[in-house]
Formats: structure tokens, sequence, C-alpha cells
């Protein structure tokens, strides 16, 4: 036999089994950098799909909110006006107020005027009273005097 075909048939099996180590070796070690790009894409894209949802989400909340705040404002400046005639009702009647309250001082002036006038007259009227009883008392005396003694 001869040896040489043995020994080629060995070294084409070592070098096939290289090949073969050195492939597996290749796929589980280390992926090359472009197939460490692609997970990282993926990866990325999985989050920035994530980050989309959250943001719809998000920006229909904001809108709902709007539309809310909208509803507000519509009654905000319906109490607002209604508050502001109501201030110019007020100022209209305090208004008026002040003007009774200054025409009641002027008649109670003019009348403390009166009322000394009225103190002053029933104090004369109460002398002239005084002086009718005495009046009235002196005639009854005369009266008296004129049925009986003379």
């Amino acid at each position: 036999m001869n040896a040489e075909p043995i020994v080629r048939r060995g070294v084409f099996a070592i070098a096939f089994a290289g090949l073969l180590a050195g492939g597996a070796y290749a796929q589980s070690q280390d992926p090359t950098p472009q197939q460490q790009d692609i997970q990282n894409d993926k990866k990325d894209i999985r989050n920035d799909k994530k980050d989309l949802a959250k943001d719809r989400a998000d920006r229909n909340a904001d809108q709902r909110d709007i539309n809310h705040d909208k509803r507000d404002l519509s009654k905000d400046r319906v109490d607002r006006n209604a508050d502001q005639k109501d201030i110019n009702h007020d100022r209209t009647d305090l208004n008026k107020d002040r003007a009774d309250r200054n025409k009641d001082q002027r008649d109670i002036n003019h009348d403390k005027k009166d009322l000394s006038k009225d103190r002053k007259d029933r104090s004369q009227d109460q002398k002239d009273i005084n002086k009718d009883r005495k009046d009235l008392h002196k005639d009854r005396k005369d009266l008296r005097h004129d049925k009986h003694g003379r």
C-alpha cells in the first residue's frame, strides 16, 4: 500500500475540518460590524416605534386638553362679561345711593333748622298756653265773683 494517498486524504480532511471550524467560529463569536449595525438599527427602530406610539398618545392627550381649555375659556369669557355687567350695575346703584345719602343729609340739615324753629314755636305756644290758663283762671274767678258777689 501506498502511504501517499492516505496522507493526502488526511491533509485534505484536516484542511476541510479547519475551514469548517473557522467558519463556525466566525459565526458564533463576534458578528461582523455590518451585522452588528443591522442589529443595532433593528433595536433603534423598535425603540423609535415605541417612542412614536408614546408621542401619538401625548399628542392626542394634548389635543383633548386644548379642546377642553377652549370650552373653559369660552365659559370664562361669559362669566367675565356677566361679572362686568354686575360691576357696572353695582357702580350705578352706588352712585344713586350716594346721591340719596347726600339728599338725605340736606334734608336733615334743613330739618334741623325747621326743628329749631319748631322748638321756638313750641316754646312760644307753651307761653301762650300758660298765659291763656292764667287768663282762664282769672276769667273763672271773675265769673264766680260776678255770680256771687255783686
